[in-house]
């Protein structure tokens, strides 16, 4: 792990805050050291909860860092979300233990992503969501297979293909995440709950949540490796770059399938 990633263990509780300025903007080696930190937490006997947060008050995750996306071919973008999608699924299916991520500021696409990998979500009063990615021409691939089955298909068409950001209050309200606690409390609640998980018996909640996991999966992996191969051809696409080319240039797009 670089420093990107801060990871600290007390109590039976192993805490991995993103630590990349200023917005956490989400590239191969800061997915990989989260991915890494998940895996030392999996292995560690000692520990029986896992909190993933920021280091910074104002934001989780803006996302994709978007110089990892102009240029991209299709076979670049796999890479990046067989990390972000595929590997990080994997080990969270497999830890063995609950993860609780804890939200202050804003979560955005691929920060959304690493939010509702984890068993719980928390936020703060403050916290915004929301899946920005059809506006840089990308499509926010893994929440085609999961929001739908959190908040019903119209209302996840609807925060899908707005890209609007809403608040963590209205997140709560259609059962997106779990609690919402002031602002300065996000850590506090986080830990109340992993402290109660970790008081429990490690082999119940191991298999519990195994079990648990297994009954909510279905067909839930192999619908998002659909969804990166759509993404991944998505990407080489003229109006997609024309699209990114648009936001970072600060410019109306002029959409090349449209004769504009």
């Amino acid at each position: 792990m670089t420093e990107q990633v801060r990871y600290t263990v007390a109590d039976g509780i192993a805490e991995i805050a993103l630590e990349r300025p200023p917005v956490n903007a989400l590239t191969l080696e800061l997915i990989g050291d989260l991915n890494a930190a998940l895996r030392q937490a999996g292995d560690d006997d000692a520990v029986r909860a896992v909190i993933v947060s920021s280091a910074f008050d104002k934001v989780f995750c803006a996302g994709l860092d978007l110089s990892v996306v102009q240029g991209a071919t299709g076979l670049d973008m796999r890479r990046f979300l067989n990390k972000l999608y595929l590997e990080l699924y994997d080990i969270q299916y497999r830890l063995g233990k609950p993860t609780i991520s804890a939200v202050r500021g804003a979560a955005r696409a691929g920060g959304m992503t690493i939010a509702v990998s984890c068993d719980m979500v928390v936020a703060g009063e403050g916290a915004s969501f929301g899946y920005p990615e059809v506006d840089v021409g990308l499509i926010p691939a893994l929440h085609f297979v999961h929001l739908p089955r959190q908040v019903g298909r119209h209302k996840a068409f609807e925060l899908l293909f707005s890209a609007k950001p809403f608040s963590a209050v209205e997140a709560e309200r259609i059962g997106l995440i779990g609690c919402v606690v002031p602002d300065d409390r996000v850590m506090d609640k986080a830990r109340d709950l992993a402290r109660d998980f970790a008081a429990k018996s490690p082999t119940v909640m191991r298999i519990g949540r195994d079990a648990f996991l297994r009954a909510n999966d279905r067909d839930y992996r192999r619908d998002i490796e659909h969804m990166a191969e759509v993404m991944c051809n998505l990407v080489e696409t003229e109006d997609s770059k024309e699209a990114l080319a648009a936001f970072l240039e600060k410019r109306p797009p002029r959409w090349p399938s449209s004769g504009d």
